[in-house]
């Protein structure tokens, strides 16, 4: 039973959130990278592909856009994944059509992990820079967004169990 001050965002095992994700490329500014997205037999959300930086690409993302979903009332955001030992970073938008991102750089082991970010940690960014505004604080959330770009050509792998706020 989940407690009242935890709202569970995603849990692919047991069939939340699982039809807002859309991979997102590079190729959408003439890049050639390539991720894809499925959820596995075992009810793990994989976010898998390639980086290219072939005409000036170089990254992968993939992202779930949700109702506006009220967040007033928690302070961080716990990912439960398992990584390539790859850095990602997790992306927050509180408005899906907000130009900017709100960014923490995550690393991963190769094993599974429960990461807890702070909301407040999360700095705006916006294609590489961060932004002279301040950190994020916002009361809703519309989009959540696994990136990679290393700026280096590789392979990635990215498992995802559950996304929940706390």
């Amino acid at each position: 039973m989940q407690q009242q001050n935890e709202l569970t965002l995603v849990d692919f095992q047991n069939d939340i959130g699982i039809d807002q994700w859309r991979v997102v490329d590079d190729v959408v500014m003439g890049g050639r990278s390539s991720g894809t997205f499925q959820v596995n037999n075992d009810g793990f959300g994989i976010f898998e592909g390639s980086v290219s930086l072939e005409n000036n690409g170089g990254f992968s993302s993939v992202r779930a856009v949700f109702d506006r979903t009220d967040v007033s009332e928690y302070s961080n955001i716990i990912l439960t994944i398992r990584g390539d030992g790859k850095p990602y970073q997790f992306r927050l938008k509180p408005q899906r059509d907000d130009q900017h991102s709100y960014i923490h750089t995550i690393g991963t082991t190769g094993e599974w992990e429960v990461i807890e970010l702070n909301l407040a940690d999360f700095y705006p960014g916006y294609r590489g820079r961060q932004l002279s505004i301040p950190n994020y604080s916002p009361s809703y959330l519309e989009e959540i967004r696994f990136l990679i770009g290393n700026k280096k050509a590789e392979d990635f792998r990215l498992e995802i169990r559950k996304i929940e706020l706390k």
